[in-house]
């Protein structure tokens, strides 16, 4: 994430004039905060403490708590794309580079249970602060431009069948991981089934990789 270092800093007692470093260590603090406790809920008072910085400090860096929040919300979606990049799927066959995708997708939610409840919280807001990102619409570009190379691939070679959508695939792989980690609880306590065991969480994983290769196969 783009973020421009103020020349002056706040007068705060006991730290290092290090903007860059200060600044990267309100957002991973923040990024806790706010995916624990939502929007509402984050308390920009306990930000500060667990950093060791100020209100003042933070204000100044972020302008607000919602400024705070939205640059939490740009680094999420950052973090999760700079992972999509690794992914290397031209260099895999279609059906085994799909696989890979829903693998990872699948691996990643399970491991960044603060990306989801993140993503859940902005849901809540209607997705009102990501509207008002400069940069969300572009780190989503090369996500959806990898999965419809992918499958163009797929289907020039027969392995895919035609009529589908890359973005309606990407929301379908998304779907399903995604609610792999945000209602484990609900689900969990409803039919008494954990899916942070590793054999559940195998399996589940198992499943939705099949779901996905049936679903696009001719």
């Amino acid at each position: 994430m783009n973020q421009s270092v103020p020349s002056a800093l706040p007068t705060t007692t006991g730290r290092t004039n290090d903007p860059a470093r200060t600044m990267a260590n309100i957002l991973e603090v923040a990024i806790a905060e706010f995916a624990e406790k939502g929007l509402a809920g984050a308390r920009i008072d306990e930000i500060a403490a667990a950093t060791q910085t100020s209100k003042r400090m933070i204000y100044y860096y972020f302008g607000s708590k919602e400024g705070l929040y939205l640059k939490v919300l740009e680094e999420a979606y950052r973090r999760m794309r700079e992972v999509e990049g690794e992914w290397q799927l031209d260099d895999l066959a279609p059906e085994a580079a799909l696989r890979r995708l829903v693998e990872y997708t699948f691996d990643h939610h399970a491991s960044h249970e603060s990306y989801i409840r993140l993503v859940m919280s902005e849901n809540v807001q209607r997705g009102q602060y990501l509207a008002q990102s400069t940069s969300i619409q572009q780190l989503n570009v090369p996500a959806i431009a990898s999965i419809r190379r992918l499958y163009e691939r797929g289907l020039a070679s027969g392995v895919f069948r035609p009529g589908l959508d890359p973005i309606d695939l990407h929301a379908s792989i998304s779907a399903l991981t995604f609610y792999n980690v945000s209602n484990r609880h609900t689900f969990g306590l409803i039919f008494k089934r954990d899916f942070t065991d590793p054999e559940v969480a195998a399996q589940r994983r198992a499943n939705i990789i099949e779901t996905i290769l049936r679903f696009v196969r001719p």
